[in-house]
């Protein structure tokens, strides 16, 4: 049945399948978010190595998805996955960089005898959790303002700027997306950690977290409002039935008002991050992450679906119009299409053991005591 879809309709499929992956990682940056928060509400070494260890539970969750997302992307549009990384790799490099020294400080931070020292894998943590996902959000604020790049007759990827990348991390609108997501990570970091953790012997901690919630979505919520306010005014890449990309003005609010399950998954994913963080500010709730998490996940969508639907360049070059890549033109063949999404019917499969695992690894809220009398801690 698969095999008998037409391309462009297994090119949307695709482009759905990929804004799940890339929205549900999203939602796991609260592992990044709960990094940079160390500092501000650990106050003492056992405070400091509870929340650690709360977030060391769930930081290969993060990890995979990201290689998930990388992995759906090369299988289903080739040729962004060239140009992006053929062209721009710098930027790719710092983000890769950013989870690698993130692995390591988990796996070393309280080994014996490690010669850069236990503070040393924290600054990496809180790199990761900061630089990292603010590159992350400039290199998806791309998909927006552009890349400085040109393909000739051949395909063969030309960047135009030296900065290989890392330049859109000085456009405006990248970096608000950027830092709205490591505020709203933030975000998501405390409410996750007031869930996971046992306050018994820390009530001094859940106040702290309780009021890093309320601020950080405060925070997170200027440079969203700056973020919708684009959406409604900037021009758009717009191509035709020819494949002709011109820039169109109000694209983008046109797409969002032309989708209504784009609009309507924005407008209940504010919503659900609002209460989530009422919940946890104001009536002192442990589920705040749940509303939260769905939120982001739901607003993480509409990013994707603006981006890449409704005729729209999701990767448009700010050097060469025409070289710009839309879901018709970057993606696989029809056979490698249809192949992969037989492969992507596991993807269920793969949800489903993670949130065995959860339920299972959550069943019991950590302890000072778990901690202590564990000799794998990290």
């Amino acid at each position: 049945m698969i095999g008998s879809l037409d391309t462009a309709v297994l090119q949307q499929m695709w482009w759905i399948l990929i804004s799940v992956i890339g929205s549900l990682f999203l939602f796991l940056n609260f592992v990044q978010g709960g990094q940079t928060l160390l500092w501000q509400v650990a106050k003492s070494e056992e405070e400091k190595t509870l929340i650690i260890n709360s977030l060391g539970t769930k930081w290969e969750l993060t990890f995979t998805t990201l290689v998930m997302f990388g992995g759906a992307l090369f299988a289903s549009f080739p040729k962004f996955y060239s140009v992006s990384f053929g062209g721009g790799y710098l930027v790719w490099m710092g983000i890769l960089f950013s989870f690698i020294i993130q692995a390591v400080s988990y796996e070393y931070r309280k080994k014996p005898n490690n010669f850069l020292g236990a503070k040393t894998y924290e600054l990496f943590l809180f790199i990761n959790g900061s630089i990292g996902i603010l590159l992350i959000g400039a290199a998806v604020g791309t998909f927006f303002t552009g890349s400085n790049f040109t393909l000739n007759e051949y395909n063969q990827v030309t960047w135009t700027n030296p900065l290989r990348g890392l330049e859109a991390a000085f456009s405006l609108f990248n970096l608000s997306l950027g830092l709205f997501l490591v505020f709203n990570a933030r975000t998501l970091g405390s409410m996750y950690l007031l869930n996971n953790i046992d306050f018994t012997k820390t009530p001094e901690l859940e106040q702290r977290l309780r009021k890093c919630t309320l601020r950080n979505f405060i925070v997170s919520l200027i440079f969203l409002l700056y973020i919708v306010g684009y959406f409604v005014f900037a021009n758009g890449f717009d191509v035709n039935s020819a494949g002709l990309v011109t820039l169109v003005k109000g694209k983008y609010l046109s797409n969002i008002l032309s989708m209504p399950v784009a609009l309507i998954s924005l407008l209940v994913g504010l919503l659900l991050v609002v209460w989530g963080v009422f919940s946890t500010s104001i009536k002192n709730s442990f589920k705040g992450i749940w509303f939260g998490g769905l939120g982001t996940v739901l607003i993480g969508l509409t990013v994707f679906f603006i981006a890449g639907f409704h005729n729209t360049a999701f990767y448009p070059s700010k050097v060469d119009l025409q070289s710009s890549l839309t879901i018709y033109n970057a993606s696989s063949s029809h056979i490698t299409l249809t192949a992969m999404l037989y492969v992507a019917l596991f993807i269920p499969v793969v949800l489903g053991y993670i949130s065995i695992v959860w339920k299972k690894m959550n069943a019991k809220k950590l302890t000072l005591e778990e901690i202590s009398s564990n000799d794998e801690s990290y």
